[in-house]
């Protein structure tokens, strides 16, 4: 019988990687053992579409692949379609059926998918670890050459407009599904009266880079995990470290606001659902979203935290960062070295208008599902309606 003791015990299974195809009917997952049977870590994942095409970048303690190359896998022939290698680590990519986005620590490079793939255009950026990028179909953004900016470039005409979105670096940006709207968020900054800062999150608007809202996630500074728009762009969803879910209403320039679609329905249409279920719901301000404070708000020279726009509803989902390791070949997050970072949570998913996804990584990796519900009395709530698991069974 052997009775020696191991000299390393077998590391637990992790989700490095979570990422949303382009209608969030699927979501794929890198493992730091691996990515289609891999036995070797995989930080980074990306679908392209419902096409059999994934993204992937090697990452963890044994990555399968570089970590300064983005390997565009053929899941059906189980084998490397293309490779696009890079002088620095790959810190994030976006696909499209055409195009591959790799994102490094200070540029982002556009390729044309061809074999090989051919680069159309290059991108100097600000410091970048977190490889924010967003890619849609006419349009793609991602962080300027100044922190706090961001580039939005016409993927047709190739013109880039500078959108001054922050003070600080930007944190999260994603575009709508149209390309019509663009959210950002920057890192967390401290509270004041004073100088009126907290978590903030900005809508522009692509087609004259004009800001349409500002929307107040809260009072405590927090740092974002995640945006989402919903399909039709009327609606955007954040996800952060508070642990908590908020759902905003925003402007779009081609589609009307949901108050005048209720005018042009009627009252009588609107108010047939069930308000929360088991008491895990919350409506935060009503339909408008600028109840939070009440006659507050209304007095005059009162500090703006009173009467900003605010989320109509939030619910709470898991976060579990005790358990969380931080796992080399990620990219990186505050409080962490070059190079490691820990696996990302919140990540949002919208499956209709009404249903969306939080999904996280690490070692409880789970998703969570939010569908939000009308009440009798006007007032909309996000509740959780179920959650699983997915890790694969040890």
């Amino acid at each position: 019988m052997n009775t020696r003791t191991p000299l390393e015990t077998p590391a637990p299974t992790v989700v490095l990687s979570v990422a949303f195809n382009e209608d969030c009917s699927y979501f794929a997952v890198g493992l730091n053992t691996g990515f289609c049977n891999f036995n070797a870590g995989i930080s980074l994942v990306h679908m392209m579409g419902k096409a059999n095409y994934v993204g992937l970048v090697g990452g963890g303690k044994r990555p399968k692949f570089a970590t300064n190359k983005l390997i565009l896998w053929d899941e059906l022939k189980s084998k490397a379609a293309l490779e696009i290698s890079a002088l620095t680590p790959v810190r994030g990519a976006q696909l499209s059926k055409d195009r591959i986005a790799i994102v490094l620590q200070n540029s982002v490079r556009i390729y044309k998918v061809t074999k090989p793939p051919t680069l159309l255009s290059a991108y100097e950026t600000a410091n970048n670890p977190w490889g924010l990028c967003c890619l849609v179909q006419k349009r793609i953004a991602f962080p300027g050459r100044t922190p706090g900016h961001v580039q939005l470039v016409e993927m047709a005409t190739g013109n880039v407009s500078i959108i001054p979105a922050h003070s600080s670096p930007v944190k999260a940006l994603q575009l709508s599904p149209d390309g019509e709207l663009l959210a950002t968020a920057s890192e967390k900054v401290g509270l004041s009266l004073k100088n009126q800062k907290g978590t903030l999150i900005r809508v522009f608007a692509t087609s004259n880079c004009a800001r349409l809202i500002e929307l107040r996630r809260g009072i405590d500074p927090a740092t974002i995990f995640s945006l989402a728009f919903s399909p039709s762009g009327t609606m955007l969803a954040c996800t952060s470290d508070k642990s908590t879910l908020h759902i905003f209403d925003v402007p779009h320039p081609k589609r009307p606001s949901r108050q005048i679609q209720q005018q042009q329905n009627g009252s009588s249409s609107s108010s047939q659902t069930l308000g929360p279920k088991n008491g895990t719901g919350a409506s935060d301000n009503g339909a408008d979203g600028k109840g939070k404070w009440g006659i507050l708000s209304k007095i005059p020279m009162m500090p703006r935290v009173f009467s900003d726009v605010y989320s109509f509803a939030s619910a709470p989902f898991e976060v579990d960062d005790e358990e969380t390791p931080v796992v080399p070949g990620l990219p990186m997050s505050e409080s962490t070295t070059l190079g490691t970072s820990k696996p990302p949570k919140g990540v949002i998913g919208w499956l209709n208008e009404s249903t969306l996804l939080v999904v996280g990584a690490g070692t409880d990796a789970r998703w969570e599902k939010f569908v939000i519900h009308e009440g009798l009395d006007g007032r909309r709530y996000c509740v959780r309606e179920g959650w699983k698991r997915y890790l694969p069974s040890p």
